[in-house]
């Protein structure tokens, strides 16, 4: 479909890297249903802090689907160099820099997109990180840093010019945070402004909405992020609507519920016996947001520590669906 550096990316559809979500389980999955890319969580430059327990997970492939991406955040040059050199000495394919977090404690830091502020300083951390690895870097950012200051434009050349292979833009200003709508006119300019791949990031959450954004800015891809959120099968739904114009069915419940058992289960795997039950709980959330009766069986899965009692509860939860479903037909 289009090329980042030597690596062919076979789907209009990526992964976003978020933080405390595209963990290695959950980019195993969206890779399994077709996302063409899936980035790790946002890595701070620190390496002296990559001694922490969440920065070793974090930095984890094992058995990770090549190309493998890692994202680096930071607003020291020399710093953000080391954090790439090492991540390639351990395995990543693809160096992604960070330039459109607007979480406040990463901005405080002038890194994620706080930098869009600072050009010069954008053009020196770009030149230099690409300088220093022989693997792809690629550029996450905003449009700019508020809606009078939409410089995404300037900034996707300098990137070009810096040598970024790709580059992913969010539709929105680091100002507006994930207020309001995404816009998608300044995504169009970047497209039309450089000639290396852009992916379109805001407010997809659907294979039609991913086919007008596709259509209305002439990115090579669309870049998913919340909307992946419980729904890792969205890319498959995004993929066949690009291929085929038709939508593809509804996943059944007995397909949600095997693979909600599956995701839970290998979290538990890796991030252990304590901590894994509590990591599952926010996806099982999301995977629940739309079935009846979640709320309240949420408060109760909440409680639960163990792994045996979350797959059991769980199961109980859809015989209960499939049982009403029964009674209503």
């Amino acid at each position: 479909m289009f090329n980042i550096g030597p690596h062919i990316i076979d789907s209009h559809a990526v992964l976003a890297p978020m933080a405390g979500v595209t963990d290695l389980p959950f980019r195993k999955l969206c890779l399994r249903f077709g996302a063409g890319l899936a980035a790790s969580e946002m890595v701070t430059s620190d390496v002296r802090l990559w001694n922490s327990r969440k920065s070793s997970l974090r930095l984890a492939h094992d058995d990770e689907a090549s190309p493998r991406a890692v994202q680096i955040a930071g607003g020291d040059p020399e710093m953000m160099v080391q954090a790439a050199q090492l991540n390639v000495a351990n395995g990543a394919e693809i160096i992604d820099i960070n330039m459109g977090c607007p979480a406040k404690k990463v901005c405080k830091k002038a890194a994620g997109s706080a930098l869009l502020a600072n050009e010069t300083l954008v053009a020196e951390i770009l030149s230099s990180v690409v300088a220093a690895v022989e693997v792809p870097v690629t550029l996450k950012i905003r449009t700019g840093t508020a809606t009078d200051c939409r410089n995404g434009v300037r900034i996707a050349r300098m990137a070009e010019q810096a040598g970024i292979q790709a580059l992913a833009v969010h539709g929105r200003t680091r100002a507006c945070a994930f207020r309001g709508n995404a816009e998608y006119d300044t995504i169009a300019e970047i497209v039309q402004a450089v000639s290396i791949p852009v992916l379109a990031n805001g407010d997809i959450d659907s294979a039609e909405r991913a086919q007008a954004v596709l259509d209305y800015t002439g990115a090579q891809a669309v870049m998913i992020g919340r909307a992946a959120q419980g729904r890792p099968w969205i890319f498959q739904e995004i993929n066949h609507f690009l291929r085929t114009g038709k939508s593809l069915p509804a996943p059944t419940l007995g397909h949600i519920e095997q693979l909600l058992c599956e995701h839970i289960a290998a979290l538990q795997a890796f991030y252990g016996e304590v901590m894994g039950p509590r990591i599952a709980r926010k996806h099982v959330g999301w995977y629940l947001k739309t079935l009846p009766g979640a709320e309240a069986f949420r408060k109760t899965f909440n409680k639960l520590e163990c792994a045996k009692q979350q797959h059991a509860s769980i199961q109980n939860y859809f015989e209960m669906l499939r049982l009403n479903e029964d009674k209503a037909a």
